[in-house]
């Protein structure tokens, strides 16, 4: 029987946030979905634990691949998908009660619909909230049509999301080369054939990692939200956009170099969240502004906040 939802999820090295995951995905109830996880070449014990769920739960379908990165796990795995919808789930992330039913009930009241979304719950990486975000339903689309860099806006959480596979087929899916902002690239093409319709309800959690696109690479995916803009502004007049997707290819090879400056964008990272911890007046936000002056000494910000207490 075709299930009503393919859920996709790309996993690396993620063994000891997965259980968790796989568990809020699997207890989901009352609709019928199948479970699509590529492993991109994990060398954890992720591969282990992903095949003793397979053998538990018949719903559960593993892709392998060598390690390519998220975009490129995604297009395989929404390849492969069967389903009606698609709903997106991101390893160590948490997948709150009734999720999926919620959403689908939501998305099918709304035939022209090109894709919807529900609120996001933040936390840190040791699972301590950091803040909610909730997107308003009277100008989701707008935001996404409007092409521009300071108000374009996309769902609450890249896996927040659930889209019709026909749709998400048709205009062409994710693009790797837009490997920093493939969401927001694939978001503005779904909205050109239909509106993102928006829950305010927070049905998904998702774990800011260190190790995150947007927690280190924040400048590459400025840039290449950019190039995703003029992009669609040609293909809107019928102009090629060939050397855009040159450029944006060059942006994600040279994520080798990228990697030399990790020890900055991990104190950027750390500092952000001791930063929401400390406006939560939540008292483990010292940790994190010490662990970023472990990670790069001459982080000022962190080094003030850690003088002040």
């Amino acid at each position: 029987m075709i299930p009503d939802v393919s859920v996709v999820m790309s996993v690396y090295n993620a063994g000891s946030r997965l259980p968790e995951t796989l568990d809020s995905v699997l207890s989901q109830q009352q609709v019928s979905f199948e479970f699509i996880i590529v492993d991109d070449g994990s060398t954890d014990q992720t591969p282990e634990i992903l095949q003793s769920y397979r053998l538990r739960d018949p719903r559960v379908r593993i892709l392998h691949q060598e390690n390519q990165g998220l975009t490129k796990s995604l297009i395989k795995g929404c390849a492969a998908a069967v389903g009606k919808y698609i709903a997106r789930q991101d390893a160590g992330d948490i997948s709150l009660p009734n999720r999926l039913l919620r959403q689908l009930d939501f998305i099918k009241q709304y035939p022209n619909a090109s894709f919807a979304s529900c609120g996001t719950q933040f936390v840190a990486p040791n699972g301590e909230y950091l803040y909610e975000v909730k997107r308003k339903e009277e100008n989701a689309t707008e935001l996404l049509r409007n092409l521009r860099l300071d108000t374009v806006q996309g769902p609450s959480s890249h896996p927040s999301t659930i889209f019709p596979r026909a749709m998400y087929e048709q205009v062409g899916g994710y693009r790797s080369v837009f490997y920093f902002a493939q969401d927001l690239d694939l978001w503005i093409r779904l909205a050109e054939h239909g509106p993102h319709m928006v829950m305010s309800d927070v049905l998904y959690k998702a774990a800011f990692t260190l190790g995150s696109i947007s927690g280190k690479y924040k400048a590459e995916q400025m840039e290449t939200a950019r190039l995703i803009l003029e992009s669609a502004r040609r293909r809107r007049s019928g102009l090629t956009d060939e050397d855009l997707l040159q450029r944006a290819q060059a942006i994600t090879a040279d994520e080798s170099e990228l990697k030399l400056k990790d020890r900055v964008r991990r104190a950027k990272a750390l500092y952000f969240i001791g930063a929401c911890l400390r406006k939560n007046n939540d008292p483990r936000a010292t940790g994190y502004f010490k662990q970023a002056l472990l990670a790069h000494p001459l982080h000022f910000r962190s080094a003030i906040r850690c003088l002040l207490g």
